[in-house]
C-alpha cells in the first residue's frame, strides 16, 4: 500500500509538471515584457514581438530607425510605458485578439506627452515559434500618427535674460550686429575676395576657406563669416564693396561697456563638447550659447531660460495635428548693484596699469563697482576673436585675462587699520607712545630678522602716529604683545580664513602661518602670508563706519532693499568710532600718506599701503600700491584699490593720484 501511494503521488506531481509546461502563452505576459523592452528604447528586441503581418509592412531595421530618429528628434526623456499585468491571467482562445490597454508618459522639448493606447496582440506561429505577437502600426509611437505620415518638430529658442546695473544700464545684452558673409556665386575672383576680407576682418585665408567649403555650402547660399559691430559704418561699407560680400542684419550678445566690465560680465561662447557633456540633461544642445566666464557663467541657470517648442504630424491634406506644444520661457533679466559709470571711471583710472579695485555702499554693503585691470573686450568673442588675437592676449605679460579682483595679495600696510582696531579691543592704550630710534628694529633673540619703517619722525609714536607715519614698527610690536592667539583671532573676526558668501567666487583672504615672531611681526604690518581681496578689505573698513559691524556684500539686487550684518561686533562701537578719527588725520595731517586728497575739501578717512613682493628674501623684488579711502560725513561711497609694481614710481602715492579723480567726482 505504502509502496503504490508513492507511486501515486509521483505520477501526480508528473501530471502536474506536465500541464505547467503545456500551459498557453499569456498575451498579458507578453506585452508586459514588450514594454519592460520598450522603457529600455531596446527597439531592435522589440521587433521580435510583432506579428508577422506586422513584419511583412516594416523591416527590423525601418522599425528601430523610426522609433530612434522620432525619439532622439524630439528629445524624449524619462520615457514611462506603463501596463498594469492582471493577478489573475484570462483564458483566450485561438484567433481572437485581444486588446490590451497601457498609457505612454514622457518628457519632450515641447513638454510632456502623456497618451492613452490600446494594443492588439494575436496568437500566431508553430510549434516552438507559437506565441501571441503585436499587430502593431504607428499609432503606437502616437495615437495621432497615421501611415505615411512624419513627426515634424519646430523648436522655439529662448531669449537671453539681460544684465543691467543699479540704474538699468546695460551691461550684458541682446543687440543688433552685423553679419559679414560671402555668397561664393557672386565672387568674380575667389582668390582675390578671400585675401581681401580675411585682410579687413582680420582673419587668415585658411579660416574663411574653412567656412566657404564647409558640406552644406551651395553657390547662391549666404556663408557668415564673421559677427561686426553695426556701428562700425566705415569698415563695413569697405567690406561691401568687394565683391561676393554680403552683410544681414542678426542678433548677438553685446556688452557695451567692454574692457571695463569684461571680468565681471565676461562673455558667451558655443557650448563645447565638454560644457554638454557637464550640463547632460539640461536642456542643452551644441547650437547653444553658454556662459564662459563672469557673471555669464555664474549665473548661467538664471540667465538661459527655457526653450520651448512643437511637436506635430502635418498630414497629406497639408493640416497639422499638434501632439504638444510648449512657449519658450525667457531668461531672467538680472539687475546688478553696479553702478556702470563708476565701474567705467575706475577703469578708466587705472590707465591699463595692473591692479584691482572695489567700490561699497558701505553702510548697505552692496557692491558699487568691481574692476581688474588691464583686461580685454568681451565683444570680440561674440564676433569671432582670432587665433592671434588670443594668443596674444594670452601671452601678454600685463595677463590681461587675469581676474584680479577675485584674487587675493599682500594688503601692506592697509591692514594697520584693523591691527589697530583689534589692539584696542584687546585693551591696549592709543595714547601710549613708543619710543623707537633709527629706522630699523629687531628683538635682541632675533638673528636673521628686522622691522624697517619709511622714515624716523624723531618723536615717541602713539596709535594715532602710527596710522599717520604708517609705522611699521609699531604695528610689528603691537602684533608680538597682542600674541599669535589674539591677533589671528582678531583677523578672523574681520572674516580671515572665511569664504564670503557673496554672489561671485571671490577667493577668501587668509592669514598664513603666524608660527613664529618674525611672521607675526610682519602680519602685523600687511606682510608675511597675510593675503586679501580688494573686495574684503573694503568690507573690513565698512566696519569703522557701521559701529564695528561688517555689513554683508551684495552684488545683486533685493527685492525689499533689506541690509545684512555679515561680522557683528568686529570691534566696539566705539573703537570703530576712534579707529575712523585716526585715518581722517592720514589725510589732514600734513606728514600723513593719504594727505595728497586732503584739498577735495571733504571729510574723508584713508589708509595707503605699499606690498613688498620677494621671490626670496635676497631678492630685489617688487612693490603693490594700495589705497582705502572712505566718506565719514555722508558714507555712501568706499573704496579700495590695488596697484601692481608701483616701486620706484611713488609707491602708494601713485593709487592715491590715481584715485583722486573719482573721488573728486563722485564725493560732492
Amino acid at each position: 500500500m505504502k509502496k503504490l501511494a508513492l507511486v501515486s503521488s509521483l505520477l501526480l506531481i508528473s501530471v502536474l509538471f506536465l500541464a505547467g509546461c503545456s500551459d498557453e502563452p499569456s498575451p498579458e505576459e507578453r506585452f508586459a515584457a514588450y514594454t519592460k523592452l520598450w522603457n529600455k528604447q531596446d527597439f531592435t528586441k522589440m521587433y521580435d514581438y510583432l506579428s508577422p503581418e506586422t513584419k511583412k509592412e516594416i523591416s527590423a531595421d525601418e522599425f528601430a530607425e523610426r522609433y530612434e530618429k522620432i525619439y532622439k528628434g524630439i528629445e524624449v526623456d524619462q520615457l514611462k510605458v506603463n501596463y498594469k499585468q492582471p493577478k489573475e491571467e484570462k483564458k483566450h482562445k485561438d484567433g481572437e485578439e485581444v486588446n490590451l490597454a497601457y498609457t505612454v508618459d514622457m518628457s519632450t522639448l515641447a513638454g510632456a506627452v502623456n497618451s492613452d493606447h490600446q494594443a492588439t496582440l494575436i496568437k500566431g506561429g508553430e510549434g516552438d515559434q507559437e506565441n501571441w505577437y503585436i499587430k502593431w502600426d504607428e499609432s503606437y509611437i502616437f495615437p495621432q500618427l497615421k501611415a505615411g505620415e512624419k513627426i515634424s518638430v519646430q523648436t522655439y529658442p529662448a531669449i537671453r535674460g539681460e544684465i543691467v546695473d543699479r540704474n538699468e544700464r546695460g551691461l550684458a545684452m541682446n543687440g543688433a550686429v552685423s553679419e559679414v558673409g560671402i555668397v561664393p556665386e557672386k565672387m568674380t575672383n575667389e582668390t582675390e575676395t578671400v585675401k581681401k576680407v580675411a585682410g579687413m576682418l582680420n582673419m587668415s585665408t585658411d579660416e574663411i576657406d574653412k567656412k566657404l567649403t564647409q558640406s552644406w555650402v551651395k553657390p547662391g547660399y549666404f556663408v557668415p563669416i564673421k559677427k561686426m559691430s553695426s556701428d562700425d559704418t566705415a569698415a563695413l561699407e569697405k567690406l561691401l564693396a568687394v565683391p561676393g560680400v554680403s552683410v544681414n542684419n542678426t542678433e548677438a550678445r553685446i556688452y557695451p561697456y567692454k574692457e571695463a566690465t569684461a571680468h565681471l560680465i565676461g562673455y558667451v561662447g558655443a557650448a563645447s563638447a565638454e560644457d554638454l557633456e557637464k550640463l547632460q540633461g539640461k536642456g542643452y544642445t551644441a547650437s547653444d550659447d553658454i556662459g564662459k566666464r563672469g557673471l555669464e557663467e555664474v549665473l548661467e541657470g538664471r540667465l538661459k531660460g527655457k526653450p520651448g517648442g512643437k511637436i506635430y504630424i502635418r498630414t497629406e491634406a497639408g493640416e497639422e495635428k499638434v501632439i504638444a506644444e510648449k512657449p519658450a520661457e525667457e531668461g531672467e533679466t538680472i539687475t546688478l548693484t553696479i553702478d556702470a559709470e563708476l565701474q567705467k571711471d575706475i577703469f578708466k583710472q587705472y590707465k591699463n596699469e595692473a591692479g584691482s579695485a572695489t567700490a561699497l555702499d558701505p553702510v548697505t554693503g552692496e557692491t558699487l563697482a568691481l574692476v581688474s585691470s588691464p583686461s580685454f573686450d568681451p565683444n570680440k568673442y561674440i564676433f569671432g576673436i582670432t587665433k592671434e588675437e588670443q594668443k596674444a592676449l594670452e601671452e601678454d605679460s600685463r595677463k590681461p585675462l587675469l581676474n584680479r579682483f577675485s584674487s587675493t595679495f599682500a594688503p601692506g600696510s592697509t591692514i594697520k587699520a584693523l591691527t589697530a582696531a583689534i589692539a584696542l579691543k584687546n585693551g591696549v592704550d592709543p595714547n601710549e607712545a613708543i619710543k623707537i630710534q633709527g629706522k630699523t628694529w629687531a628683538k635682541s633673540t632675533w638673528k636673521d630678522h628686522s622691522i624697517t619703517r619709511v622714515s624716523d619722525p624723531g618723536v615717541p609714536i602713539d596709535m594715532e602716529k602710527a596710522l599717520i607715519y604708517s609705522d611699521n614698527i609699531y604695528f610689528a610690536q603691537k602684533a608680538l604683545g597682542l600674541g599669535k592667539e589674539k591677533f589671528t583671532s582678531g583677523l578672523k573676526a574681520f572674516g580671515f580664513d572665511e569664504p564670503l558668501n557673496y554672489d561671485y567666487p571671490i577667493k577668501a583672504s587668509s592669514i598664513g602661518k603666524t608660527d613664529s615672531e618674525g611672521r607675526l611681526a610682519d602680519a602685523g604690518y600687511g606682510q608675511a602670508q597675510v593675503q586679501m581681496s580688494t573686495l574684503h578689505l573694503a568690507m573690513a573698513y565698512s566696519a569703522f563706519l557701521n559701529e564695528g559691524n561688517i555689513m554683508k556684500p551684495t552684488l545683486l539686487t533685493r527685492e525689499k532693499n533689506e541690509t545684512e550684518i555679515w561680522k557683528k561686533n568686529a570691534v566696539s562701537a566705539e573703537q570703530a568710532n576712534a579707529i575712523t578719527k585716526m585715518l581722517t588725520q592720514v589725510v589732514e595731517h600734513p606728514k600723513g600718506s593719504g594727505h595728497g586728497i586732503n584739498d577735495l575739501g571733504i571729510k574723508i578717512a584713508a589708509k595707503t599701503g605699499t606690498a613688498e613682493i620677494k621671490a626670496s628674501k635676497n631678492s630685489d623684488g617688487t612693490e603693490n600700491g594700495w589705497f582705502v579711502a572712505m566718506d565719514t560725513e555722508d558714507p555712501e561711497l568706499l573704496m579700495a584699490w590695488m596697484i601692481e609694481d608701483v616701486k620706484g614710481r611713488g609707491g602708494s602715492h601713485l593709487v592715491v593720484d590715481h584715485m583722486k579723480p573719482v573721488l573728486k567726482k563722485y564725493l560732492k
